[in-house]
């Protein structure tokens, strides 16, 4: 199996690798399109902030490349808020695969969320073997919304999609390769989907 891990300048790229290669799994990491689109899964890492993330991703034209992937392709916190329509940080716009703004919470609470916190609501292949509640790590000052193609749901302030998925396309707002025996499962169930 082939698996791409995106590399765009923005990313906990090592605790992904190191991830899958506990699972058995070389991930490559490339900013190559032919690798990409040839991979048979994809990964979309981001840590960072979100406009200047997508002017990384504009300058090596992967901004056109991913929306149009055809294999299972998982973006993980800030690429997954990528692969919405519109985020508040810096007015970004997204890649426009899920049809959801991403919000930042508001002072009430405290931001960045950082820690374990549960997953609820679970709706895809992607949580087989995971129980409801499950605890999963997050660090993140802003979120997306809940809508139609949230898979898992996340109580912080308020409910909001901290799993979503459409097609081949899936995004965690939370980091699975930091949350233990959930979040190994997790990517166990990405490889096999």
């Amino acid at each position: 199996m082939k698996l791409v891990i995106i590399d765009y300048g923005a990313g906990n790229i090592k605790s992904i690798q190191f991830a899958f290669k506990r699972l058995g799994v070389e991930a490559v990491l490339s900013s190559d399109p032919d690798d990409i689109k040839n991979a048979d899964k994809v990964i979309f890492p981001g840590v960072g902030e979100a406009s200047s993330a997508m002017k990384m991703l504009k300058e090596s034209s992967l901004d056109r490349i991913i929306p149009k992937l055809k294999q299972p392709v998982l973006g993980i916190c800030l690429g997954m808020q990528l692969l919405c329509n519109h985020s508040e940080e810096n007015a970004t716009e997204g890649l426009g695969v899920f049809n959801v703004a991403v919000k930042r919470f508001s002072n009430q609470v405290k931001v960045p969320q950082m820690g374990w916190n549960t997953i609820t609501n679970l709706k895809s292949d992607l949580f087989k073997s995971i129980n409801d509640n499950a605890f999963m790590y997050s660090v993140h000052s802003y979120y997306a919304e809940n809508c139609t193609e949230a898979i898992a749901v996340t109580n912080y302030e308020f409910d909001y999609a901290s799993a979503l998925q459409k097609d081949n396309f899936y995004g965690v707002q939370f980091h699975p390769e930091k949350s233990s025996l959930a979040g190994e499962q997790l990517l166990k169930n990405f490889l096999q989907l």
